[in-house]
């Protein structure tokens, strides 16, 4: 396999970027990129540490992030299986991205920045909902905004091929396989609903 190793073979195999690519570039929240991210109940949180990388997903039943200025964007962190893999990395190397998704859009939105962990009491409050609060908020300061190109969501159909997750392993399957059968199975399947409903938020 013949290895691309520097930035200058990189560019040179595929060209010059289009000044399209360049210039949708923002540094803050601009009104349209505005209206795309407050669209937005879904988005990926991608982070670096030491142990490697992390991307986890971070969704809401309204926007998933709060804008805070112009600069500075809130996502609270609800409830979840507290492995804590892209805290733990926020919290020893600031460095971020956040992949905003809407159905039916075939475009997507990145914030790449800095962000900082907090637990702070009046932060975590503005997020309440039916009387919990996120048990932290990580704070978002913008570095670069910008769409992505609708290419790949096109390519895989992300929002027209329909529901294909029939014959995939369920989280119960997997778990099942991971531990011998010690743990998961169906029984763990069936009581996830449950579960997920009392501790959603």
């Amino acid at each position: 396999m013949e290895r691309i190793e520097t930035v200058e073979a990189l560019e040179s195999h595929y060209g010059t970027p289009p000044p399209a690519s360049l210039s949708k570039v923002a540094r803050r929240m601009t009104p349209a990129y505005r209206r795309w991210i407050m669209a937005s109940r879904l988005c990926i949180l991608s982070t670096v540490g030491p142990e490697g990388t992390d991307a986890t997903p971070r969704g809401d039943d309204g926007p998933v992030v709060r804008e805070l200025d112009p600069g500075t964007l809130a996502l609270p962190d609800w409830r979840g299986n507290n492995r804590l893999d892209a805290l733990r990395n926020l919290v020893r190397d600031p460095r971020c991205s956040l992949l905003f998704l809407v159905p039916g859009s075939e475009n997507c939105v990145r914030v790449n920045g800095r962000g900082v962990l907090t637990a702070d009491a009046d932060l975590r409050t503005r997020f309440e909902k039916a009387g919990r609060q996120p048990a932290t908020v990580t704070v978002v300061e913008i570095g670069e905004i910008y769409f992505q190109c609708a290419r790949a969501l096109m390519r895989a159909r992300t929002w027209t091929a329909g529901d294909e997750s029939a014959n995939l392993p369920s989280a119960g399957d997997i778990l099942a396989e991971m531990t011998d059968g010690a743990e998961g199975g169906a029984e763990y399947d069936l009581e996830w609903p449950r579960r997920a409903a009392q501790t959603l938020w």
